[in-house]
């Protein structure tokens, strides 16, 4: 028996930050998001002997370890570790004996939301396995605690949702890790436009997120004006970009993007340097009516919008630069798991 899952990526187009406390917690944050065809895969083949092997194949690293109820997390796959000592925690209360692989189509800290879309997957393969009672948002949520809580990895709260529901999603975060997911219902033709537009470059760096994003988090806690008045418009700019990809103004959705990547900037150091900021010129002389980073910043993927046929000069002139455009499909279906 094989169990396997996978857990679609994403592209935040606006709103990005708002999801992180203290700021969601105090002013309430919002998202929008969709997921492209790039995924987290987790496979699980139960064994008899004892053991757990977590191979970690993209990474090229792989662990053996004892069965045992709780796993040791000293920085060696800690996600998959983390995902299990809860699952025993939680629901199983002995030890489990398995070999989980995983595999992500785009590496750490690339601004997709690898890490947390990778909890996902390996959460939902263990609930596939187990057969537990475990709905999306139950999901999502746990795969939060895992991510934030017990693991303290620095973050938001949209990519665990955005993975397990898939599709494009108006997000709503409050005090208490309430988040309500808002699936839009949008015409197919517009859906087409967005994703022939949009295109997916990677810079070919990555970056360590969580220290822009406790930046970001101390600059609210300090109620530094700049950064949480930075937050207020990024928050707006889901809202208008929401009403924009719904009605059909696919031709408004560039200068949103660049009004919220300029607000963006804004949040914290490091969220931008002379290299992103020299591919965003690029970018604009090249045809793209706005843009901006995906994930906290710093590096990764830069998503850019460039209507009519500009699409192909930006492909060219991005393709010069160094890095490399990523072909996608923007996804309707979030989490999906099967046992063979």
């Amino acid at each position: 028996m094989i169990i396997r899952s996978k857990a679609p990526l994403r592209i935040g187009l606006a709103g990005g930050g708002t999801d992180v406390s203290p700021y969601s917690d105090i002013y309430g944050g919002a998202i929008l998001n969709a997921t492209l065809s790039l995924y987290a895969y987790a496979s699980i083949k139960p064994r008899e002997d004892g053991k757990i092997i977590i191979n970690a194949i993209d990474r090229n690293e792989i662990i053996e370890l004892k069965s045992e109820e709780e796993l040791p997390i000293d920085g060696h796959l800690n996600l998959a570790k983390g995902v299990y000592n809860r699952i025993v925690k939680d629901f199983i209360k002995k030890p489990l004996s398995f070999e989980i692989n995983t595999y992500v189509d785009a590496p750490p800290g690339s601004g997709l939301g690898s890490s947390s879309t990778l909890v996902v997957a390996i959460l939902g393969a263990f609930v596939e396995w187990l057969k537990l009672p475990l709905g999306e948002y139950d999901i999502a949520h746990l795969a939060y605690v895992i991510e934030r809580e017990d693991l303290k990895m620095a973050g938001g709260k949209q990519d665990q949702y955005a993975a397990t529901f898939g599709g494009v999603n108006y997000m709503e975060f409050y005090a208490n890790d309430k988040v309500i997911v808002n699936p839009l219902r949008i015409k197919s033709k517009f859906l087409n436009e967005l994703e022939h537009n949009l295109v997916l470059f990677y810079t070919q760096t990555s970056r360590l997120s969580s220290e822009i994003i406790q930046q970001q988090a101390d600059n609210v806690n300090a109620k530094k004006s700049s950064s949480i008045d930075a937050m207020h418009q990024l928050k707006e700019q889901s809202i208008l970009m929401k009403e924009a990809i719904l009605r059909g103004e696919v031709d408004n959705i560039g200068k949103i993007l660049h009004d919220g990547w300029m607000h963006k900037k804004q949040m914290a150091d490091g969220i931008s340097n002379a290299s992103i900021d020299a591919i965003y010129e690029a970018a604009l002389q090249s045809g793209a009516t706005g843009g901006k980073i995906s994930g906290a910043g710093g590096g990764g993927f830069m998503i850019f919008y460039a209507p009519y046929i500009h699409k192909y000069e930006l492909i060219r002139k991005l393709s010069s630069l160094g890095g490399t455009v990523m072909n996608y499909n923007l996804t309707t279906e979030g989490l999906t798991t099967w046992t063979i």
